[in-house]
């Protein structure tokens, strides 16, 4: 028995990477599954019917309105249900601010932030109609991908790591507007070896450094799929509106902006009160967090 048996999950982004990981786990857990990529996804398929799951692939793009209604429904007609929605699909278009175009920005927020609301707003709908109509759809579930970019902040990533940053946003709000619907929606903030952190030579050769040192290949995309599955589980019922970080064989809970140090008086500001007060405030506040997500030290 598997955490997915007669379940029916959507993976976007499916034919590599993570992705690719995600379906290949969640049907060693008896998940029926949709794999959805703009390329090729035959391999994916293949390797699932190896492992006796069943599978359909997809190839539209999850950015487009209707190409994403079509997707969800592609689970429907084959299937005949859907219960979760795994929202994978990114690009990279990396590039020093100075250097961006708008074209640039434009795709990656597209692909990540409307590639995510555009099957997520289908599925959500399937799901309120059934709910609405009182046959509910068991323990559905949405997770979304932030990043440690997005998260945390890093060079070169400006586009990238905004769509991230806006879907850990959405993750934690969508999260409290679906509860009456029992529909959790959590994210995780990936780190693994993949097509698209192939440039990243610093982290390529910290895994390379970690693997021959313990054996133990901590970059591995597969290293993702456990904690996408569980959460995306009927066990994972009292989760949700939360980010976890996942990077080889640790798996941590990312906590939110917080408010810090505060001052106030019984009055508006006058701008040249605030020279004294703001870095005083700055000063006691918990310093910005470096990419790994540990506060920077002060300088």
């Amino acid at each position: 028995m598997g955490l997915h048996d007669g379940r029916v999950v959507i993976v976007t982004g499916a034919g590599g990477g993570i992705g690719r990981e995600h379906a290949l786990e969640f049907a060693r857990q008896g998940a029926s599954v949709v794999v959805n990529d703009v390329g090729p996804v035959d391999d994916v398929l293949a390797e699932i019917k190896e492992l006796g799951g069943q599978a359909v692939g997809n190839g539209d793009d999850v950015s487009d309105w209707d190409g994403a209604g079509r997707l969800v429904q592609t689970a429907l007609d084959t299937f005949g249900e859907l219960h979760v929605l795994v929202n994978n699909a990114g690009i990279l278009r990396d590039k020093m601010f100075v250097n961006m175009d708008v074209g640039m920005w434009d795709d990656v927020v597209r692909v990540h932030l409307r590639g995510t609301f555009c099957p997520t707003r289908h599925a959500v709908d399937h799901w309120r109609a059934q709910h609405k109509a009182g046959t509910p759809v068991p323990h559905p579930r949405i997770i979304n991908t932030s990043s440690p970019s997005g998260l945390y902040g890093n060079v070169g990533q400006t586009n990238y790591g905004a769509a991230k940053s806006a879907l850990a946003g959405l993750t934690v709000i969508l999260a409290d507007e679906l509860a009456r619907l029992g529909i959790t929606v959590n994210a995780i903030a990936p780190s693994a070896l993949t097509q698209m952190t192939e440039g990243l030579d610093d982290y390529v050769a910290k895994m390379a450094e970690i693997k021959e040192r313990t054996g133990f290949d901590a970059g591995s995309p597969a290293n993702i799929a456990p904690i996408v599955v569980w959460l995306a589980s009927a066990e994972a019922q009292e989760v949700t509106g939360r980010v976890f970080n996942v990077k080889g064989g640790v798996i941590g809970v990312a906590e939110t902006w917080v408010a810090g140090p505060s001052a106030e008086k019984l009055d508006r500001w006058d701008p040249v009160e605030l020279g004294a007060v703001v870095p005083a405030l700055v000063a006691k506040a918990r310093p910005n967090s470096d990419g790994s997500g540990t506060p920077r030290s002060r300088p």
